[in-house]
């Protein structure tokens, strides 16, 4: 241990400093503040024991300045009989604990020090604590994070490998839609979470019967209302309703209420449920139109009818590229939000790179 005694009064640094020296203790000495406050840059003591009235610099000043730059060195102020108020005023600018003098009891000072160093062990445990229990909190999150995300993937995967045997198609998707949100501005946190959201939009698919998800031909009313509920299906996998404690987590008013969500559940459930609806108000379930379409859900739209109608499916095969392209041209304001077309088109050879990248003969990863 090193205390370090400041006092103008040769006297009491020598007598202090001879009686710790014999418990053990190592000190030094400064003559007035402004020596004390080098001191401590210099050597940052364990303990600081410091009189209030000196010359150059004062105890209060050393206190103020002391405590600010090194807070978690204890501070114990040596204050004249009859001036307990001055020392109390010294422990709430931010000294430790103080001691009377003349001292009359030497053993009290070891005692005072040792009680100051003991509160310096505690805080820094518990400083040592909160610091290691944020990083775990941390890691743990990511963790979660990282967990979550694998989940939903391997949930869009499943989906996708009903009607797709490689599975590309939601990865396309996904990297198509963080593009477009790119072209429209967005932060780089939203244009991840949507590449990220973007390949749940036909989760729901693991809910619709073969027959009709794979049929080769056009669907009769009964199975094109049956094909409809894949939005329904997708929303309702992605919600946790026992955890979440919701008996309603698809309603149409909750998932709407946050314009820009920032949880990948969140925004892979508004996706899943609203990638159909259009901008003139003819999708479906809801019939949203225009904005009232969540932003994530519009811009899927455009990536996911770009990638379906490039792609070979059991029931068709894969459409010209002039003809893809012309295809969300012309539902430019009907189907389409006109302002994510025109990103869309400007971004064509991008994306273009992206469906050739990952292409359906490429192994899924």
């Amino acid at each position: 241990m090193n205390v370090l005694i400041i006092d103008d009064e040769q006297f009491i640094r020598q007598n202090l400093s001879d009686y710790l020296e014999d418990s053990d203790i190592d000190t030094r000495t400064a003559s007035n503040g402004l020596e004390g406050l080098n001191a401590v840059i210099e050597e940052r003591p364990d303990v600081i024991i410091v009189d209030l009235n000196m010359p150059v610099m004062d105890g209060w000043t050393f206190i103020k300045e002391a405590a600010k730059r090194f807070a978690d060195i204890p501070i114990i102020v040596l204050s004249g009989i009859g001036l307990v108020s001055e020392a109390m005023k010294a422990v709430k600018a931010g000294a430790w604990d103080f001691l009377s003098k003349p001292i009359s009891d030497m053993q009290m000072v070891v005692h005072v020090i040792e009680k100051c160093m003991e509160k310096a062990r505690l805080i820094r445990e518990n400083n040592h604590y909160q610091t290691n229990l944020e990083e775990l909190v941390q890691v743990r999150t990511e963790q979660i994070e990282i967990t979550k995300l694998q989940i939903i993937h391997c949930l869009g995967k499943a989906s996708e490998f009903k009607d797709n045997e490689t599975g590309n198609h939601v990865i396309r998707v996904g990297e198509i839609s963080c593009l477009i949100a790119k072209g429209l501005g967005f932060e780089e946190n939203f244009c991840r979470l949507i590449r990220q959201a973007a390949p749940m939009h036909d989760v729901g698919k693991i809910g619709i019967r073969d027959n009709v998800l794979l049929k080769n031909g056009p669907l009769d009313d009964e199975e094109w209302k049956h094909m409809q509920s894949h939005v329904t299906y997708g929303c309702e996998i992605l919600s946790p309703t026992a955890l979440e404690g919701n008996s309603k987590p698809c309603s149409q008013e909750e998932l709407l209420k946050n314009d820009k969500p920032s949880d990948i559940l969140d925004a892979a459930k508004r996706v899943a449920l609203f990638h159909h609806e259009r901008w003139d108000g003819k999708g479906y379930l809801h019939g949203l139109k225009g904005k009232q379409i969540p932003i994530e859900a519009r811009i899927v739209s455009v990536a996911d009818v770009y990638d379906a109608v490039s792609s070979k499916r059991p029931y068709k095969e894969a459409f010209p590229e002039t003809k893809c392209q012309a295809i969300i041209r012309e539902g430019k304001g009907s189907q389409f939000d006109p302002e994510i077309v025109d990103v869309f088109l400007n971004s064509i050879g991008a994306i273009v790179d992206i469906k050739n990248k990952f292409a359906d003969e490429t192994p899924f990863y």
